[in-house]
C-alpha cells in the first residue's frame, strides 16, 4: 500500500441532502440509490468508495457491499466501515474474507470504535475493547490461529477455512482524535483517518502519530476525510457552498449534531473549534470552509473552490504526508460527477 488514493462515500447512513436541514426522502439511503453512487464513483475512476455504518440510521453496510460486489469487482475497492461491538470477531473475520473474495481482493476495512447498540461503555474500555477486536481480526484474516486471553474475548481457534485473496488481512482504516484513539491506532491501525483540519494541525497531527507508531516499530499510511465543494469558479463554488445553508435553521443544525452518536467525541470538538475560529463566510484558512459543520456531525468542513485551488490545497497535504483522501458533496451523486470531472485528473497527473 503506497501512493496516493481518491476514494468518494457512499451514503449509507442516510446522509445525503440538497440542502444541509432540508428533508429529502427521495435521497434516503436505499440499495438503488446508493448504488447509483457507488457506480458513479467507478464510472469517474475513484479508487475506492466508503460505506459508512451506523445503528440508527441507514441500511445495513456488509449486506449492501455484498450486494453491490458485482458492479465493482476488479473496477474499484470498497471501505466497508465494521462496528465492533456488533459482532463476534471470527464471525466478522469469515464475512470479510468472503467479501474479499466476492470483490477479487478489493476489500479495506474501516473500523468504527462503536457501543454495542443499548449498551454503551465508557472511551477508555470502549477503545481497548476495539484494540482487541483489530488483534483478533488481523491474525485469523492472516490466516493464524488465534490464542487471545484478553479483557474482553478469551478464545482460542483456527481461521476460518475462507480467506482473503491475498491471504493476508486487508487494510485497516482507523480514526479518532483521542488519547486512548491514538494509541490503538499507532498499534493496530494500516491508515489512520483525521477529518478536516488546518494545514498546521494536519501536521502535528502527522508528527505525532508518526512517533507513537515507531514505539511500535510500525509506519503509518495518513487519510483525510472531507468534502468538497468544486466548480469551474471560485464564485461559484462559494455560491454554492452558500446555497448548501440557505435554509438552514439554528435550532435544527444543534439538533441534527446532537442526534449523532458521536456528538460528544473529541474530534467532533475539534470540527467546533475550527467553526469558532472561522471568518464571517466560515472559512478557517484558505479554501478550507466549516460551514458543513453547522449541520453535520463528524467530518464538518469542506475544500472549496475552483478546480485548481481544490487541487492546490489537496496537494498541499499530500505534502504534509496524506495519500489517502475520502471526499463527499451534497447531493453525492451530483457532486461525485463535479469531482471526478474537474479534480481527479488534475490531482493524479503530479507526484508528490
Amino acid at each position: 500500500m503506497s501512493g496516493l488514493e481518491v476514494a468518494w462515500f457512499g451514503a449509507l447512513c442516510d446522509d445525503d441532502t440538497e440542502q444541509l436541514g432540508v428533508p429529502a426522502p427521495h435521497l434516503l439511503s436505499s440499495f438503488e440509490h446508493c448504488g447509483d453512487i457507488v457506480r458513479c464513483a467507478v464510472d469517474q475512476g475513484f479508487d475506492n468508495i466508503l460505506l459508512p455504518s451506523g445503528y440508527q440510521l441507514g441500511i445495513d453496510t456488509l449486506v449492501f457491499a455484498g450486494g453491490i460486489a458485482p458492479d465493482v469487482r476488479g473496477r474499484m475497492k470498497l471501505l466497508t466501515a465494521v462496528r465492533c461491538a456488533e459482532m463476534w470477531p471470527p464471525q466478522l473475520a469469515r464475512q470479510l474474507a468472503t467479501l474479499d473474495q466476492m470483490l477479487d481482493g478489493g476489500l479495506t476495512i474501516n473500523i468504527i470504535s462503536s457501543d454495542l447498540p443499548g449498551a454503551p461503555l465508557d472511551s477508555e474500555p470502549r477503545y481497548r475493547r476495539t484494540a482487541e477486536v483489530m488483534a483478533i481480526l488481523r491474525t485469523l484474516l492472516d490466516r493464524r490461529p488465534v490464542e487471545h486471553h484478553g479483557e474482553f474475548f478469551d478464545l482460542e481457534l483456527e481461521p476460518p477455512r475462507i480467506g482473503t485473496v491475498s491471504g493476508s488481512c486487508p487494510p485497516l482504516y482507523f480514526g479518532g482524535h483521542s488519547e486512548p484513539a491514538r494509541r490503538v491506532a499507532a498499534e493496530h491501525a494500516d491508515v489512520f483517518l483525521t477529518w478536516p483540519d488546518t494545514e498546521s494541525a494536519v501536521a502535528e497531527l502527522v508528527a505525532d502519530m508518526n512517533r507513537r507508531a515507531a514505539v511500535h516499530g510500525r509506519q503509518l499510511r495518513y487519510g483525510f476525510r472531507c468534502h468538497v465543494i468544486v466548480r469551474e469558479t471560485e464564485a461559484d463554488a462559494r455560491a454554492a457552498a452558500r446555497h448548501l445553508l440557505a435554509t438552514l435553521d439554528a435550532a435544527e443544525g444543534d439538533r441534527i449534531r446532537g442526534a449523532s452518536l458521536d456528538s460528544t467525541s473529541a474530534g467532533v470538538r475539534r470540527q467546533a473549534e475550527l467553526r469558532e475560529g472561522s471568518d464571517d463566510e466560515g472559512f478557517v484558512e484558505e479554501a478550507l470552509w466549516t460551514g458543513i459543520g453547522r449541520a453535520r456531525s463528524g467530518a464538518g468542513a469542506a475544500i472549496v473552490g475552483d478546480p485548481d485551488q481544490v487541487v492546490a490545497k489537496m496537494r498541499r497535504y499530500q505534502e504534509l504526508g496524506v495519500e489517502v483522501f475520502i471526499l463527499s458533496g451534497y447531493p453525492h451523486l451530483a457532486e461525485c460527477e463535479l469531482v471526478g470531472r474537474h479534480v481527479l485528473p488534475a490531482l493524479r497527473d503530479v507526484t508528490i
